[in-house]
């Protein structure tokens, strides 16, 4: 009998390479973030077929992203606004929920409006979470925890003492939802670019040279039949 593939609960992706696919082709590098979205919009809807996977986190727009040239983050904005009007009707006929991670406070007033509607209009769908990541910084993610922690320890409302990893997770942007299995980062660059760094401890890592545009199904399928053939010990034998 065939083993049937163990599949991640919860997968992580740094989408990189956008402006890369886009120079190759000698365009904008607004068009390779357009097609990027084109990619994420073809994958969330593709993933109806693997309904073990619960949890998608997409890297969008991190605290550093803030530092690219006005006429990009422009784009960006203007970009995200465009992706949430046009698929909000997949979001429903798909049965997925959308969640936010990072300081969407910090994103300008047309993009955060348009989240916090689409956001609730999902609230109740049961199927596939996609977490969008947006402004979101990892060390900002365990900052922001530390001074949570921090105001009810000074205000006698919390026991230092009982600050411990459980604890601390508790403060996490997205406490209920759980860390990824499997993270995955396009474009073959080695680094975590400051991306779920506490939520990340033990998850699996897979690199693949694609550009985050050309990723599609059959590129996730080799990242899960990676992790598939892992041993997760969590640091035990």
């Amino acid at each position: 009998m065939e083993n049937k593939l163990v599949m991640p609960r919860h997968i992580a992706i740094i989408m990189d390479g956008n402006g890369r696919w886009a120079q190759k082709r000698s365009l904008n590098r607004c068009e390779g973030h357009r097609e990027g979205a084109e990619a994420l919009k073809r994958l969330i809807e593709g993933m109806k077929e693997f309904p073990e996977v619960e949890y998608m986190t997409f890297y969008a727009f991190s605290t550093e992203n803030w530092k690219r040239s006005k006429e990009e983050v422009s784009a960006l904005m203007s970009l995200l606004v465009e992706f949430l009007d046009a698929n909000l009707p997949l979001f429903q006929k798909n049965d997925l929920r959308l969640l936010v991670t990072g300081r969407p406070e910090g994103l300008p007033e047309e993009p955060r409006k348009k989240l916090a509607d689409a956001i609730g209009a999902t609230s109740n769908n049961k199927g596939l979470t996609v977490i969008m990541a947006l402004n979101y910084g990892g060390r900002s993610e365990i900052a922001d925890a530390a001074k949570n922690i921090a105001r009810k320890a000074a205000s006698g409302e919390l026991d230092p003492e009982k600050v411990d990893e459980a604890l601390f997770a508790q403060y996490l942007y997205n406490p209920q939802v759980p860390d990824p299995d499997l993270l995955i980062r396009t474009s073959g660059e080695l680094r975590l670019s400051n991306f779920l760094l506490w939520e990340i401890s033990y998850s699996e890592i897979y690199v693949t040279d694609t550009l985050w545009p050309d990723f599609d199904k059959n590129e996730l399928l080799k990242a899960m039949e990676s992790f598939g053939k892992r041993s997760r010990r969590f640091g035990g034998r």
